[in-house]
């Protein structure tokens, strides 16, 4: 019902539309086609600049309205986030600039030079001089801004500094999996052919390489600590997914069998962004930045900037994704699980 009359409110628009437009033939025959024109000449003046300024007003309205509702109000929470931030408030600056002088140059020079008996028009098709100014200034700009942005892409998407935490985190339809290296600051190998949720491996790890045996495997939630830079190794495990972190102001897509990286250093705890936001529900979240499915918008993951001391508590805590999975296989093999997998089970006894 609710289809039916909105497609019924646009018909009946343009009906009024189309009555407007016959009205005023048949009030320009009467009035005589000149006459009609120069009044309908100074209407269309006046309403330009009352559009104008209407318009020039909305945009500051709807700024201080919704302004303090966004993500960009708060200010980025990581270094390389209030790099972008800078690198967005330039581009805002110098097209907002262009945006109001084009704005009010258009509408200005509709009403100044709107008809008049006493005033001809002037044939002006071609100026060289016009033409490589505006073309070149704006391609000059453009490129110094594309530089400038590359050269920071390459350098948050290339080597991490020295004593970077390490994060792997895995995309797959419509989850995140993070994964930690143990004592020996190590991620182990994988395989996706080893990938079996049912046995404690969701992300297809290979136990027989020893540096897997300490590693960590958190679903959903990412623990990083505040003030010390995060290198992280994005995967996933089925169609292309992007690592969105609109708070660090990053993003990184996450394909299938090419490992990407990227690193950002968090400036503030949740904690403390709980606080400089007014929201105590607040939390960074991973989004997936690339439709990937039906269920794309329930891809959510969360992530805890805490400081180092609660970190390292957190971390005590955690089972290593090893022993989860010795853990699945016997729980299998107490449930009467097929030989099969009994045999995994003891393959991963002998192989501790």
């Amino acid at each position: 019902m609710e289809t039916f009359f909105l497609i019924a409110i646009v018909l009946l628009i343009f009906l009024v539309i189309f009555q407007i437009s016959k009205a005023s033939e048949y009030v320009s025959v009467l009035k005589g086609e000149e006459k009609a024109m120069r009044q309908s000449n100074k209407i269309n003046g006046f309403l330009m600049i009352a559009f104008l300024i209407l318009g020039l007003i909305g945009v500051w309205y709807c700024n201080k309205l919704f302004y303090h509702g966004n993500l960009f109000s708060w200010g980025a929470a990581s270094e390389e986030g209030l790099i972008i931030d800078k690198m967005m408030w330039t581009v805002i600056y110098i097209t907002g600039f262009v945006f109001f002088a084009t704005q009010i140059l258009l509408f200005g020079f509709a009403y100044k030079y709107q008809y008049s008996d006493k005033r001809k028009a002037l044939y002006y098709p071609h100026n060289n001089t016009l033409e490589f100014i505006w073309t070149s200034v704006p391609a000059i700009t453009l490129t110094i801004l594309i530089i400038i942005g590359l050269k920071h892409w390459f350098k948050f998407t290339g080597d991490a500094p020295k004593g970077s935490q390490i994060v792997e985190i895995t995309g797959h339809q419509f989850a995140w999996e993070m994964r930690y290296p143990g004592k020996d600051g190590v991620l182990g190998r994988k395989n996706f052919k080893l990938t079996d949720a049912a046995k404690g491996n969701p992300l297809g790890i290979d136990w027989k390489d020893q540096a897997s045996r300490d590693d960590v495997h958190v679903p959903t939630t990412m623990y990083v600590v505040v003030n010390k830079p995060v290198k992280l190794v994005i995967n996933s495990q089925d169609v292309v997914h992007d690592v969105g972190l609109p708070a660090f102001r990053l993003k990184m897509d996450a394909v299938p069998g090419m490992p990407t990286t990227l690193f950002f250093t968090p400036i503030y705890t949740t904690e403390q962004m709980k606080e400089k936001t007014g929201n105590p529900d607040f939390e960074y979240e991973i989004v997936c930045d690339q439709l990937c499915g039906k269920g794309h918008f329930s891809m959510k993951g969360i992530v805890k900037v805490v400081t180092q001391v609660e970190y390292n508590a957190w971390f005590r805590n955690q089972k290593s994704a090893f022993s989860r999975a010795q853990e699945a296989a016997l729980s299998a093999m107490n449930e009467g699980e097929a030989p099969a997998k009994m045999d995994t089970q003891k393959d991963l006894a002998l192989e501790n």
